[in-house]
């Protein structure tokens, strides 16, 4: 009795471990190497993190230990140039939605069908264009996000291109320096910017699925929020406390996801 006593916990402690614990990398389309985290066994969830930032961004948040507590699956990349994965130097690797891409044969590489998207800050940038060209998600949920990135010169976004290229003032300094803090690649984070994916309004009103766009109180930075979920023709607008970069870490959030994506 006490070896099999012994073996359930060896067991538990390996399927704890295989469930909970894993780190995993592939080969996208051009070669780069993307790493990502994959938690958990039910429903998929892809989370898609913002700007200088990674994976580990979702990290300790209430949504990620919320979502796995619930029994779904987590599914988190660092986009190329972040965290782990690749950091190519040559503006081709950004061009024509790279990141897009990656993400679609992320999803392939795992075998996945159908699965619902929760994007935060440039994370809900990528994923505006993922939903018009990938059909297997569900439910969506675009998170501290307005209107503007759906135009192609929008200023905020040269902005912040010009700045990981050197031209810095008051209003990028900060940014800027964060990313030297954390060792980021400053020439990716510039290539980020400059290829940003940029989605019509029309194009996102062609989606059919729900959408939460979902806001702090405090987060105006990319534009109007409402026009945004007005966009999509089953969207909807949330909004919780919080500015731009603490929202998405909230208890809040979270149970506005979780209500929204059950």
């Amino acid at each position: 009795m006490k070896k099999n006593h012994q073996l359930v916990i060896i067991f538990l402690f390996f399927f704890t471990y295989a469930s909970f614990s894993q780190t995993k990398e592939f080969k996208t389309f051009d070669g780069i190497n993307i790493v990502y985290n994959d938690a958990g066994t039910g429903e998929p969830v892809l989370l898609i993190h913002g700007f200088i930032n990674s994976r580990k961004s979702w990290d300790n948040t209430q949504l990620k230990k919320d979502l796995l507590d619930r029994g779904y699956r987590v599914i988190v990349p660092d986009l190329r140039g972040n965290g782990d994965s690749g950091k190519p130097q040559d503006e081709k690797a950004y061009k024509n939605d790279a990141e897009v891409k990656d993400l679609k044969l992320l999803m392939d590489h795992l075998n996945i069908q159908r699965y619902k998207a929760v994007g935060y800050s440039r994370g809900s940038i990528v994923l505006a264009k993922l939903l018009t060209t990938d059909k297997r998600i569900e439910k969506a949920v675009l998170g501290g996000m307005g209107i503007d990135f759906t135009n192609p010169q929008w200023d905020r976004r040269i902005l912040f291109a010009k700045a990981f290229d050197g031209d810095i003032n008051d209003e990028t300094k900060g940014a800027v320096a964060y990313a030297k803090s954390i060792y980021a690649d400053l020439r990716s984070l510039h290539l980020q910017q400059k290829y940003q994916p940029v989605t019509s309004k029309k194009n996102l009103g062609k989606t059919k699925i729900d959408v939460m766009v979902i806001c702090g109180y405090e987060d105006t930075d990319n534009g109007d929020a409402k026009q945004l979920s007005d966009t999509f023709a089953n969207g909807i607008l949330v909004r919780v406390p919080g500015d731009h970069n603490a929202t998405y870490k909230t208890a809040p959030f979270s149970d506005e996801v979780l209500r929204f994506l059950n």
